[in-house]
């Protein structure tokens, strides 16, 4: 059943961002913002394939946590669900993201149209002087940038080095720095077929303000992180040994993090 509702949501995936992506072809000429509407449409629309088709859903906890006005993300990266979910929870992100992805037909488009900034990790220093400018021009806009520290899809339970690119935002905007955990390699894992029902949480965490020094600032963020993730992990655990988490299911956690969310300006 799992490999027949997979087969069923990636044939939909690939039809939705074909036919939205080609019919919406005009708005990459069209301002940032809206191309970034664009996008937060094209996500709910897949992420309503995942409830429907696959019986994955979602809730978001600690949404308070997100400052007003410019901020870091430092988010857990396991699965590609992250990637489509950030327009939808931070409204008008600036992902940092590999420059092989802008390259992607449609996708990629769409996404250096709405503004994700690029990084060429061959590139050294000079990467970074670009990552720092264009996150400077984000910031000066409001908008919260948003990293995956480790900078790659890590699994669950799998470990991985926190990279120094964090840290570097973080020194030159002097902008709180908000630690995210999640846990959707546990339904969408990297390189899987076949996606399991159940529910992925998203939990924005307390933020570190500006100006910790660098050996505090990553002891601490990957603290946050990884426990926060194991905790999730762990609660999910528990969830499946009670048989809760199942196709389509609903609470009122979800509800009212999607009622309540704020939306950033």
């Amino acid at each position: 059943m799992r490999w027949a509702r997979a087969a069923a949501f990636n044939a939909a995936f690939v039809a939705w961002t074909a036919v939205v992506g080609v019919a919406a072809l005009p708005l990459l000429a069209a301002p940032r913002r809206t191309a970034m509407r664009f996008g937060r449409f094209w996500s709910q629309g897949v992420v309503a394939l995942l409830r429907v088709l696959v019986g994955l859903d979602y809730r978001l906890v600690g949404l308070d946590h997100l400052p007003e006005g410019g901020c870091i993300v430092a988010m857990k990266h396991q699965s590609a669900w992250d990637a489509i979910m950030l327009p939808i929870v931070f409204d008008d992100p600036a992902p940092v993201v590999k420059r092989e992805l802008l390259l992607v037909p449609i996708y990629g488009w769409y996404m250096g149209r709405a503004g994700a900034i690029a990084i060429d990790r061959r590139a050294g220093a000079a990467a970074l002087r670009r990552l720092l400018g264009a996150a400077r021009q984000a910031a000066a806009e409001g908008r919260p940038i948003v990293i995956f520290p480790q900078g790659t899809r890590v699994a669950p339970g799998a470990a991985a080095p926190y990279q120094p690119g964090v840290f570097a935002l973080y020194q030159a905007l002097s902008l709180p720095l908000v630690p995210a955990a999640v846990n959707s390699g546990l339904f969408w894992g990297r390189r899987r077929f076949v996606k399991r029902p159940g529910r992925v949480t998203l939990e924005l965490l307390e933020p570190i303000p500006p100006g910790w020094p660098r050996l505090r600032l990553m002891a601490e963020l990957e603290r946050r992180i990884e426990a926060a993730t194991a905790s999730l992990e762990k609660e999910d655990a528990g969830e499946r040994r009670r048989g809760a988490a199942g196709p389509f299911l609903k609470d009122s956690a979800h509800a009212a993090a999607e009622t309540n969310r704020p939306r950033r300006r």
